[in-house]
């Protein structure tokens, strides 16, 4: 095959792409450039990288650009990038596949029914997802798309960590535990065992996702166990403006006492809670960690306690910890948050090397202590490319899939 992978992961205020080319006889996806247009519907701007992170475009795009315009400018200049080669197939981020997807698949029409019907299960995220597909499919009406799915990994667990103690035509009709982050904690799952070794990596291992969205998942061989979110990408942790874990009975008091809609009940919970919330000051963990007001420090002291709550959860529900790993935006980059993390989990025997967690070292524990804690940079565009290649390499399958999507879009 020659050509190249586009991986793409559309929001409501931004589009992400990263372009993959295919080396090699083995068809080795090799990371050409990664960007996309971020502040879409205000002071929209594209702005691409290279693979050694040199930046290679940065414009501002047109006034009141919105997902289609700024999409096809996007990928205009990525055209004009790859003058010999062309887009082989593109992979999108699907938030949720519900119980109908365990894996990723290629789009038609009925697939994009199905997709559709999710739409009130993950209203912020799908239906900027599916707007993508179709906007590419009328852009490039012959190339074959496929579906990454948030949710998929999470479907190895058991019934009984997925039910709630609900009256069960509720859980038959789908209101259960979901989970997401999946593209990233398969990722992790993939690239564990170089750094911890083939038997411990298919231990006890906790993987902590944390940036602005922020989740965490119990693997065991591999494979999810248990994660903090659940029905929706709202439960769980605190994240940077959504406000984690919560009893229903306030949503309900909210209602009833302060007569908030259902509309504005959203919009607090999603929007105007979390760190964002409590500090009054910013989302941003890096903005909280400089600031020495205290309602940041509040902030970031709840959010680091109650990763530590949750990682007692997730250990109990593998009755023990062997690996802890810390992924995402802040669990990469904010070393006094993992320390706080890890004083936390001195009961479960975890100990790191300050040193080492300071200098943003890829092992925190020193020598071969058990617990071992690990860094882990994530890279979901890499497994939304793994999978697509994997799925057009049906060749006459992608292609007919790809002129039903076109159908459809139009």
């Amino acid at each position: 095959m020659n050509g190249a992978i586009l991986a793409v992961n559309a929001g409501s205020s931004s589009i992400k792409l990263s372009i993959y080319n295919l080396r090699g006889a083995n068809n080795d996806l090799a990371l050409c450039c990664r960007g996309g247009v971020d502040a879409i519907g205000q002071n929209a701007r594209l702005t691409f990288y290279g693979a050694d992170g040199k930046r290679l475009i940065d414009r501002p795009l047109a006034d009141g650009t919105m997902l289609e315009s700024a999409l096809m400018a996007a990928l205009q200049w990525v055209d004009g990038l790859l003058p010999d080669q062309s887009i082989l197939a593109a992979g999108h981020r699907v938030v949720h596949g519900g119980d109908m997807f365990d894996a990723p698949v290629l789009i038609c029409r009925a697939v994009m029914r199905d997709l559709r019907r999710l739409v009130p299960l993950a209203p912020s995220h799908q239906p900027h997802n599916l707007a993508a597909v179709g906007t590419l499919a009328r852009m490039h009406p012959k190339l074959p798309q496929v579906a990454c799915f948030d949710t998929a990994f999470h479907q190895s667990q058991v019934a009984l960590e997925r039910n709630y103690a609900l009256p069960w035509p509720l859980s038959a009709s789908g209101v259960r535990r979901y989970g997401f982050h999946g593209l990233s904690y398969e990722y992790i799952a993939s690239v564990l065992p170089d750094y911890a070794g083939k038997t411990l990596a298919e231990r006890r291992v906790v993987v902590a996702h944390l940036g602005h969205g922020a989740s965490m998942c119990a693997m065991r061989g591999l494979r999810s166990v248990a994660t903090t979110m659940g029905f929706t990408a709202l439960d769980g942790l605190p994240m940077g403006r959504r406000c984690g874990a919560l009893d229903p009975g306030v949503v309900l008091y909210l209602m009833r006492e302060c007569g908030l809609e259902a509309a504005e009940i959203e919009d607090l919970l999603y929007h105007k809670s979390g760190l964002f919330g409590i500090s009054g000051i910013s989302d941003d963990m890096r903005v909280l960690l400089a600031s020495d007001k205290a309602p940041a420090a509040e902030a970031v002291d709840m959010f680091c306690y109650r990763i530590g709550r949750e990682l007692g959860s997730l250990a109990a529900a593998l009755g023990g910890l062997d690996v802890l790993v810390f992924t995402g935006g802040i669990g990469e980059h904010a070393a006094p948050v993992r320390a706080k993390v890890c004083r936390h989990a001195r009961w479960l025997g975890v100990r790191i090397d300050g040193d080492a967690n300071n200098d943003g070292c890829a092992k925190l524990t020193a020598g071969h202590g058990v617990p071992a804690v690990f860094v882990i940079p994530t890279d979901e565009d890499l497994i939304i490319a793994r999978h697509t290649l994997a799925a057009v390499r049906g060749g006459a399958a992608a292609k007919r899939a790809a002129r039903d999507v076109h159908d459809l879009a139009h």
